[in-house]
């Protein structure tokens, strides 16, 4: 969940009242929100860098509210009052204003753009007036956007101009690197695209994002009718129309990959500021009964059509009496079903107000059957002297692949778009990777070791809407100066027999001499049960061994446990 920080007095101020710390982490949750910590610069100094960086830090008490990922109107302290306030006003409601005396503003897009960012659009702001919180809270805003739903500028970058010193209409094309020259956002001179690219490679926010477009064969690039540039986005807008406090009109621009989100984000900077225009504020149909049944309350169409206007959501009675007419404002673009606004209405409610009820069904709550297999395996497994491991379901490619000699393209493994780290670049293929990490971990405890682990990974699979599966596998390893074949068998033949599949072919379980790279040669079984290959076992090859930087031999057993169910 985004986390918001406001400061306490000028969020008190916005609200028109005062709360102790009690009352306010009240109403956060009466809203939906939780107040997630109350501190203040200078202890967020002191606890990350000590008391000698903290000294001079600002003691002004901020409160950190957690917010739900999908209500980007929450994410600054325009949204936060905005929504709180709606439990004693009136909700807004949001129109678009015609320049009094011009046209409006457009923003052409040509078919160059195409092959590298194909969509934008664009809003103006007139007749706002910043002050230095206001024009922070601004800048903040746009922040939390790229970091959450504009997914760090690769889905959406938004740019935002004073329009007063720029002329429509404005152009938004793609041109070769070189063929692009401005003066970027507080530099000195101008640069080409190519020397910028250069240039922010060092820079410790912009070069997060370079590689969005560094490899292409044009760049997206903005100007207005005169040809100055306005913005190359996602990277850095021009120095020429930069907004400051004195900024009166700001031309928003935001250029995308993905039309809808682009709409969501200029919806949400447009709709958050414009109270501070001269002109500030200037639909899905449901039944009462439906939110009703669904929330378990008894009250009436009146009385739900106002709990869901205090929610930012304006709803009016229709003729029938029955049916309740919800007009969706901008801001809300979480809402795309009737079981959003019935959430909405069983929190302007009161869950806490929600009377308990008996279920009027009579079930009986059972495991899922993998799930209960799995328990009562890993009891057994736990018996038989093996001790249980948990390890991370996200691995370097490295430890799927190489450390195993096998092929990255071989593992059906699932990569991570975004990793944080080369430790965490894909969904494991495999249990055995994570077990030998854990032995070579413990190489000091007395040996030997026994290690096993019941756990999902992550398979490749067209045939799923999600283009992936989970897999429920068994894997146990023995390390000791011996490899220790006998007890990684004996350790098969007690789970069959747990399993009450009997030695034999057919509807029995036997093993067959197999090649696989990660095992000694000669020294490795496929494993059958009920006709099908179910996993391998085998004594592990010294250059597997070498490479988990582990000294002595080791055996592993690795089935599927799904075929059993």
């Amino acid at each position: 969940m985004p986390t918001v920080s406001v400061k306490r007095d000028l969020l008190f101020h916005a609200l028109g009242r005062t709360y102790t710390d009690e009352e306010f982490d009240e109403l956060c949750f009466e809203f939906g929100l939780e107040l997630d910590e109350i501190t203040s610069e200078k202890d967020i100094i002191s606890r990350e860098q000590g008391d000698t960086k903290a000294e001079g830090a600002s003691d002004v008490i901020l409160y950190k509210i957690d917010v739900p990922a999908n209500r980007y109107d929450l994410l600054c302290l325009e949204g936060l009052v905005r929504g709180l306030q709606v439990f004693k006003m009136e909700a807004p409601r949001y129109r678009r204003v015609s320049p009094a005396s011009s046209e409006p503003q457009r923003l052409v897009i040509t078919e160059e753009t195409t092959a590298v960012r194909p969509h934008a659009v664009a809003a103006v702001l007139r007749n706002i007036t910043f002050t230095q919180e206001r024009y922070d809270s601004f800048i903040e805003l746009q922040e939390k956007l790229h970091q959450n739903v504009c997914r760090k500028r690769t889905l959406v970058a938004i740019g935002t101009h004073d329009l007063d010193t720029i002329s429509g209409p404005f152009t938004y094309t793609a041109k070769p690197p070189g063929d692009i020259r401005f003066k970027p956002l507080n530099q000195a001179k101008e640069y080409t695209a190519q020397e910028l690219m250069s240039l922010y490679k060092t820079d410790s926010h912009l070069r997060h994002y370079l590689h969005i477009i560094e490899d292409e064969a044009v760049y997206p690039v903005i100007y207005d009718s005169n040809g100055i540039v306005l913005s190359m986005p996602p990277i850095i807008n021009g120095d020429h129309s930069k907004i400051s406090l004195n900024t009166k009109n700001v031309f928003i621009e935001c250029t995308a990959t993905d039309l809808t989100k682009a709409k969501i984000v200029l919806d949400m900077m447009v709709t958050m500021f414009c109270e501070y225009c001269e002109e500030p504020f200037t639909k899905e149909t449901l039944s009462a009964d439906f939110i009703n049944r669904k929330v378990g309350i008894s009250e009436s169409t009146e009385h739900i059509a106002q709990l869901l206007t205090k929610m930012c959501l304006r709803s009016e009675v229709m003729s029938d009496g029955e049916q309740i007419e919800v007009e969706i404002p901008p801001t809300r673009s979480d809402v795309i079903h009737a079981c959003d606004i019935m959430e909405d209405a069983a929190m302007a409610y009161g869950f806490n107000n929600i009377p308990r009820t008996t279920p009027r069904t009579y079930t009986i709550a059972n495991q899922l059957p993998l799930n209960k297999l799995s328990e009562l395996l890993r009891q057994d497994l736990a018996a038989a002297g093996f001790t249980e491991a948990l390890t991370f379901a996200l691995c370097s490619q490295e430890d799927i692949a190489d450390k195993l000699l096998k092929n990255i393209s071989e593992t059906r493994a699932c990569r991570i778009s975004n990793p944080k780290t080369a430790e965490f670049q894909v969904a494991r293929t495999t249990l055995l990777s994570g077990l030998l990490k854990t032995v070579a971990a413990n190489r000091k405890m007395p040996l030997p070791l026994r290690l096993f682990e019941i756990s999902d990974v992550v398979l490749k699979d067209e045939s799923k809407d999600v283009g992936a599966r989970n897999n429920r596998r068994l894997c146990a390893v023995y390390y000791n100066k011996s490899p220790g074949f006998e007890v990684i068998h004996g350790l098969m033949d007690r789970v069959m027999q747990l399993l009450e599949i009997k030695p034999g072919q057919g509807n029995g379980y036997h093993i067959q001499a197999a090649d696989d790279s990660t095992f000694f040669p000669g020294r490795c079984a496929e494993i059958f049960a009920c006709g099908k290959s179910i996993g391998r076992l085998g004594v592990l090859h010294p250059d597997v061994i070498n490479r988990f930087e582990l000294t002595m031999p080791c055996s592993a057993l690795d089935i599927d446990i799904e075929h059993f169910l």
